[in-house]
């Protein structure tokens, strides 16, 4: 037997497809920005903060390094209202993946931290500056330029790991294809083309993410 293709079965759906598109391009964006600033902080705490921070932060760490995605998601999602607080499917989708990013770009900005020579931590002493000011002014810049590399693919990592919020009912491609082929059964051609625009965003966020790089990071 030969499986026939109908992508025009498709057609129908294509605005539940934008929709889910859209979703999961806002989800990543909104998590994005969210978890950087956590793992900036976490990681300034873990590097210049007292002990009892450095070990809560690397708790946080560990803890989130160390378990499955899906599993921090259903225990925010799922768990949390044991205790009073509900969240909604976007909410929890969020506070998930910015949790889960921040863990990962904790210890990734925290090395481009490390790597800043301690002369320069030094030099801005000298002239004065607070800790705050040289960790603003003087690491936290050099630190990104030697980390960004890393950093961009972790998005990405993240970005195709949102896929895994459909198990929340959260609307994202993910969500829009299950909700598609459970209508018209064509398994193949929907998750064919989810593939396909997964491929592209993944393509695309790091062509962005390179061009906002040598913005931010001009080579001397």
């Amino acid at each position: 037997m030969i499986y026939k293709l109908q992508f025009a079965e498709l057609l129908p759906y294509w605005d539940i497809l934008l929709r889910g598109l859209a979703f999961t391009i806002v989800l990543t964006i909104v998590s994005t920005v969210a978890g950087i600033a956590l793992g900036t902080a976490g990681a300034s705490a873990r590097t210049f903060g007292p002990t009892w921070l450095n070990r809560l932060m690397g708790a946080y760490v560990e803890l989130i390094r160390n378990t499955p995605f899906i599993v921090q998601l259903f225990f925010i999602f799922f768990g949390l209202p044991a205790s009073g607080l509900k969240l909604s499917e976007t909410t929890a989708a969020v506070l998930a993946m910015t949790i889960n990013l921040g863990a990962y770009s904790t210890e990734i900005i925290r090395a481009g931290i490390q790597a800043v020579p301690r002369g320069h931590l030094e030099a801005g002493a000298s002239l004065a500056m607070t800790r705050l000011q040289v960790l603003r002014y003087v690491v936290l810049k050099q630190a990104f330029q030697k980390i960004y590399p890393a950093l961009s693919s972790q998005i990405v990592i993240v970005m195709l790991g949102s896929a895994v919020v459909s198990q929340i009912s959260a609307e994202d491609l993910t969500y829009a294809a299950n909700f598609i082929q459970s209508r018209n059964f064509r398994a193949f051609e929907v998750y064919l083309v989810v593939a396909v625009l997964y491929l592209l965003l993944a393509v695309i966020t790091r062509a962005v993410l390179r061009w906002a790089g040598r913005l931010v990071f001009p080579k001397a």
